[in-house]
């Protein structure tokens, strides 16, 4: 390849995160209810593998090809049969980078309040929906959680070809987020990292 065409190749593609296995999607949910906004959250089904009767937002990994949008909608039909016609896209939130290899994308959108009365639960991913005032999210003093990420050397680390010493001082890293307690339910993980972030475009003034 030449310095052209590479070049041509750099410019023509959108840089994403370096070493991710998978991308997901997830929507944002926020429906009107009496004149003010509210979020909605799911709890995911007690039978399913990971993270069961955790709270989350609808969404998934994406399909080759697939944009973050047309996934979170995809799966947001999939999980509540919230048809697109339904959803009004407001735009991307910053996407996460996990510790894990893997980068999610959140998807602000605004939901048809008919359509969420009407809503069907998957019961094989979803076992109750619920939705939270943003008033109330925002009046709140999140529980904050913080723990350390430790790194773990496998014993055939090449210590020797790199020239360091098994004494190397490797970076250690620090996980911190909220959480937000609802009527017996815990907002947090990633949904509640989401849900901080959502919270402070309601504190800042628009130019």
């Amino acid at each position: 390849m030449t310095v052209p065409e590479l070049q041509l190749l750099l410019n023509s593609r959108t840089p994403g995160p370096m070493d991710t296995a998978a991308s997901y999607a997830v929507l944002v949910p926020m429906v009107e209810r009496n004149g003010e906004l509210h979020l909605l959250y799911e709890v995911r089904a007690a039978a399913l593998r990971r993270q069961p009767r955790e709270v989350c937002f609808p969404g998934g990994r994406m399909e080759p090809g697939e944009s973050a949008v047309d996934c979170a909608l995809r799966e947001t039909r999939e999980e509540l049969s919230i048809p697109a016609d339904a959803i009004r896209i407001l735009g991307p939130l910053d996407f996460i980078c996990h510790r894990g290899g893997f980068v999610i994308y959140p998807i602000l959108a605004l939901i048809d309040p008919a359509a969420v009365d009407a809503l069907c639960p998957n019961p094989a991913e979803v076992d109750e929906i619920f939705l939270v005032p943003l008033s109330a999210l925002h009046s709140m003093i999140p529980v904050q959680y913080r723990y350390e990420l430790v790194p773990r050397v496998s014993e055939d680390f090449p210590y020797e070809l790199i020239g360091i010493g098994k004494d190397y001082r490797w970076q250690h890293g620090t996980e911190t987020g909220p959480v937000y307690p609802w009527d017996g339910k815990a907002i947090w993980g990633l949904t509640g990292r989401i849900t901080r972030h959502v919270l402070g475009f309601f504190c800042r003034e628009v130019d």
